[in-house]
């Protein structure tokens, strides 16, 4: 293979660019002559490339460049390092690069740590030099001295700067989302769409701030005198909410990768987490709902036995690390730790140091295991909870078990190899700047490791965590992120189309003292989120300039998330029970109890088939959550009792207040969240007569088939599966709901149950 006859790989040049002719052909006229050595580079960008990157960049990218050499663009490479140009254009033969990637006149052979590059994959290197190593048509002006910018100057590495909020002088003051948003509008001619309709505006923002509905009285207020001023007092109703702590909990829970205790069960073993972790959940709640700052908060999660070693709330905090906790092995559990702290609270994949130097981020490898050592003396225990009883009366705390445990570099992350003569001390990655002190406090009990991190994290200096903060909820509210990764803002990621609206909101956010309830305040008030999101009536031109949205010309509509979907529907037939907090309550009740779903219990292995259907969040990593369309998701609201019961309870709500003809257009306000058109009262009414109809006699149905009984408990299955040994809640069970017996109610429910299957039920417009 290290002698490929030229003759072979001339022939494998000359078979791309035939193909490569053909291609241009049936391109048509005009395309054939654009780039005569398109198939070359086309080599180069799909397959050589991608082999550099994969094999060569951990050692020679834009982080790293061994012996002088960068292999991460045309110009670097054919500049070479210390010994000389790594290729001869159009002569792999004598080309330095093909020696050491095949090991050819004694060079060591490349890479020289993993398995060596395949024949076809050195055939693919060899046939793009022959070719004349071309460079994609963006790279050929480029040079090793314009290349890429170093990347310690990119975008998010730097402190978010707040730039002046665009509008002409003297001009009335608007919400600053939109004078941002507006700017770049002008500068592509797109024109934002109207106003969503107050209806559907109301419903967006209440499903938005507290996860359910607003009922009829809410819309009938709303709706007889709708303005800005009441749109506000609107806002601020949900903001002051207890639901706005559950739903918004939810949200965070998803980042910080929330989830109950697991483990073995047929050993009732627990592995992962602790049976008390809920403590952290209803802490996160109480937080929100308090509007402490975020700041506070990922210090509190992070250090909360060090900032307040007797105050069980503080305690509780630090289920952010409990969550981690992993019996079989600690260094899976601090490997977490570190791996999940940068992605939630810094945007960064510094998992990807463990193991060498990162690929893409300058983050040495020794800057994750000083990022380790922030966290290397802690563990985790369970205390009491004073003046409570019961096996719940527990909660489970981070500590520094271990303040003397030194931390090491693992040889290519293996922790059974590691290098003692490189002794780590925390420290976090230069390349965000500043330091993170650490003091130990009086009295002994903790290192202080901990607070020194969560106080750098939060500190103003820190040019990722208000940025990343923004961007998720920024998410949530409009449908998509500012910046598409929303856990790595490392090099790979360019720099937003909106970013000067990130920095502002970023230095907004921590001017006003981190509080998340003035930035959602800010954003559901601005004219972007108020606009509909119907691109029916948008603007000619808009699809076209912006076909992804990325000005924010529209609204987004979106499915609305599992818990969302469950929560509503238990909410509208007047079920939703309202306690709050406590352990969690069995995922296998979830369709026949009332609970918030958030209080559900949700792990690796137990979570509920109702909201995994509808896409319930991973509890490994849930940084966005993901939205399928697939059948499960029509049959659960179709077929499933839990369905039917909600629709039967609601036509039994809505009858004694809207009897005969009312019926219909309550229904739609209390369903859909608004008014039914003509054609839908009519199309409606007329079903209803249809089924009262059909349903007064009884034979001209189709009998259902008869429900076999469930099989009985096997006694000898419980005694080999014992299960966990868990702390869970309790909920109000809720009654199978029979269907009515006269046939007029019956239709009624029929009519209902079509409208939870209504696309505008289950989508937020």
């Amino acid at each position: 293979m290290n002698r490929i006859p030229k003759r072979f790989r001339l022939a494998l040049v000359v078979l791309l660019l035939v193909a490569g002719a053909g291609a241009w052909a049936l391109a048509g006229p005009g395309k054939a002559r654009r780039k005569k050595p398109r198939s070359a580079v086309d080599v180069y960008v799909k397959h050589v490339q991608p082999i550099f990157e994969a094999h060569c960049y951990r050692c020679h990218g834009p982080t790293k460049r061994a012996a002088g050499l960068r292999l991460d663009t045309v110009a670097h490479i054919r500049k070479g390092g210390i010994g000389g140009p790594a290729l001869i254009p159009g002569d792999s033969e004598h080309s330095l690069l093909v020696k050491v990637l095949t090991g050819a006149d004694d060079q060591p052979r490349m890479p020289p740590a993993s398995e060596p590059l395949t024949p076809n994959q050195i055939v693919l290197v060899r046939a793009w030099i022959d070719s004349g190593a071309p460079a994609p048509a963006e790279a050929e002006t480029d040079s090793p001295e314009s290349g890429p910018p170093a990347p310690r100057e990119h975008w998010a590495f730097r402190p978010p700067v707040a730039a002046p909020v665009p509008g002409e002088p003297g001009a009335p003051a608007a919400n600053p989302i939109d004078a941002f948003l507006s700017a770049g509008r002008s500068s592509r001619g797109l024109v934002p769409n109207a106003p969503a309709p107050p209806a559907v505006l109301l419903r967006r923002v209440t499903i938005d701030l507290i996860g359910i509905p607003p009922t009829r009285e809410e819309l009938a207020a709303f709706l007889a005198a709708p303005s800005d001023a009441a749109y506000e007092a609107a806002v601020e109703r949900l903001l002051a909410s207890p639901q706005y702590g559950e739903r918004w909990a939810r949200h965070w829970m998803d980042v910080w990768r929330y989830s109950d205790a697991d483990g073995r069960k047929a050993k009732a073993d627990i592995w992962w987490g602790s049976p008390h972790v809920w403590r952290w959940r209803d802490w996160i709640v109480r937080a929100l709902n308090a509007d402490a700052g975020y700041d506070r908060m990922v210090r509190d999660m992070l250090a909360g036995d060090e900032v307040a070693p007797a105050a069980p709330d503080a305690l509780a905090a630090t289920g952010f690390l409990v969550r981690n906790w992993f019996k079989l092995d600690r260094n899976i559990g601090l490997e977490n730790a570190v791996d999940h702290t940068a992605k939630a609270f810094l945007g960064l994949s510094l998992g990807c140091a463990r193991c060498h130097d990162h690929k893409f981020d300058p983050l040495a490898q020794t800057d994750y295991y000083r990022f380790r050592a922030f966290f290397e003396p802690h563990d985790v225990r369970t205390d009491p909870v004073p003046g409570e009883k019961g096996p719940a009366a527990h909660f489970a705390r981070a500590f520094d078990a271990r303040p003397d445990e030194p931390t090491w570099v693992f040889v290519r992350g293996d922790t059974r190899n590691p290098d003692k003569a490189i002794h780590i001390v925390p420290g976090v990655p230069p390349v965000l700047g500043g330091t993170a002190t650490v003091v130990p406090p009086e009295g002994g009990a903790s290192t202080g490791r901990r607070l020194a991190l969560a106080r750098w994290i939060g500190d103003r200096a820190n040019p990722l965590t208000a940025r990343v903060a923004v961007n998720h909820i920024w998410a949530r509210h409009f449908g998509r992120p500012l910046v598409e990764n929303v856990a790595d803002f490392g090099t790979r990621t360019p720099a937003p189309a909106q970013q000067p609206l990130l920095d502002w909101l970023a230095v907004e956010f921590m001017d006003r003292g981190w509080s998340t309830k003035r930035l959602h305040r800010l954003m559901v008030t601005s004219a972007a989120y108020r606009m509909h999101s119907s691109t029916r009536d948008s603007a000619a031109g808009n699809r076209t300039a912006d076909p992804d949205n990325a000005y924010y010309w529209r609204a987004t509509a979106r499915r609305m998330e599992a818990e969302v979907v469950r929560d509503s529907l238990l909410a509208l037939a007047g079920v939703l029970e309202p306690t709050a907090g406590g352990p969690p309550v069995d995922h296998a009740r979830g369709t026949d109890t009332g609970r918030r779903s958030l209080y559900y219990r949700h792990s690796r292995e137990d979570k509920m088939e109702f909201l995994r259907t509808f896409d319930a969040p991973g509890v490994e990593e849930c940084y966005r959550r993901s939205e399928s369309v697939v059948p499960q998701q029509a049959l659960a609201l179709e077929n499933s009792a839990f369905a039917w019961d909600q629709a039967r309870r609601i036509a039994r709500r809505l009858e004694p207040a809207a009897p005969g003809a009312a019926f219909v257009p309550a229904a739609f306000e209390h369903v859909l969240g608004r008014a039914p058109t003509r054609a839908e009262i009519e199309t409606c009414e007329a079903f209803l007569a249809r089924q009262a109809d059909l349903l007064s006699d009884p034979t001209r149905l189709t009998p259902l088939p008869p429900v076999p009984p469930p099989a009985p408990a096997d006694p000898e299955l419980a005694k080999r599966v014992p299960g966990l040994p868990l702390v869970l809640g309790d909920a109000r069970p809720l009654a199978a709901v029979p269907p009515a017996p006269a046939p007029a109610a019956r239709a009624r429910e029929y009519l209902v149950h079509a409208l939870l299957n209504h696309n505008d039920f289950i989508t937020v417009r």
